[in-house]
């Protein structure tokens, strides 16, 4: 892959951008770099923020100057490791597949209600980033098959925890909230609970696995989940 390139956004920002593809590679290049300022501590950076192919760096310009930061990050590029049989985490999400537009989806896809489930349910999502809105994860990966636009017209308000599908993504809304995609299910678990010793429960580099669910076990979860006493599974696999 090319060298990336270092621009400037403001007086205390520099974004390292790893071209313009939203892929695995590019992404994976974007976590290794946070990683690695993270791990390094390296002087004067305040946050890192991932994107889909772009590390937005935050600094003190009274501790370093961008020209000095650059050449540290070119460097730390460089020395990026990245490993083929690197392991994922794959968080498992409880999924009620009871979605508004699940019907809708099925007849602008050309599959049946089951199929749509089957085939949202039978893939490892890569959370690219979070964004939008606290613990709203991006997330690459579905089927083609289950492509579909976002509504011509938003809903003014969708429920915390729905899960829908926006052109080529699918994510879950973590919290009630505007929003143009169409809705196939809900989950009973909370995404963003500011609560919580980690009020947001997913990573970007990560993996999301989409779990059906009948009502019973929904409305268990929901309640386990109400009380902070639900743990979403998570196991380690082959990337």
């Amino acid at each position: 892959m090319e060298r990336p390139v270092i621009r400037r956004s403001g007086d205390c920002a520099l974004v390292v951008q790893f071209g313009t593809a939203i892929d695995e590679e590019a992404n994976a290049r974007v976590q290794a770099l946070h990683r690695a300022v993270r791990e390094r501590g390296v002087f004067g950076v305040r946050a890192c923020i991932p994107a889909f192919c772009s590390l937005t760096v935050q600094f003190d310009p009274t501790l370093i100057s961008g020209a000095r930061l650059a050449k540290k990050l070119l460097h730390l590029c460089g020395r990026l490791q990245i490993s083929a049989a690197q392991k994922k985490t794959v968080i498992e999400v409880p999924v009620l597949y009871d979605g508004a537009d699940l019907a809708d989806v099925a007849a602008y896809t050309h599959l049946t209600e089951d199929e749509v489930v089957r085939l949202h349910t039978g893939r490892d999502y890569r959370i690219y980033m979070l964004g939008f809105l606290p613990g709203f994860v991006y997330l690459g990966g579905m089927d083609e098959r289950l492509f579909c636009p976002r509504l011509d017209t938003p809903r003014t308000r969708i429920p915390a925890g729905a899960v829908g599908i926006g052109g080529e993504q699918t994510g879950i809304y973590p919290l009630a909230s505007p929003g143009g995609w169409r809705l196939i299910g809900t989950t009973p678990i909370r995404p963003f609970d500011p609560a919580r010793n980690t009020p947001v429960l997913f990573s970007a580099g990560e993996y999301i696995r989409f779990v059906p669910v009948e009502q019973a076990e929904f409305d268990d979860i929901q309640k386990q989940a109400a009380a902070g006493a639900y743990t979403c599974r998570r196991t380690e696999a082959d990337a």
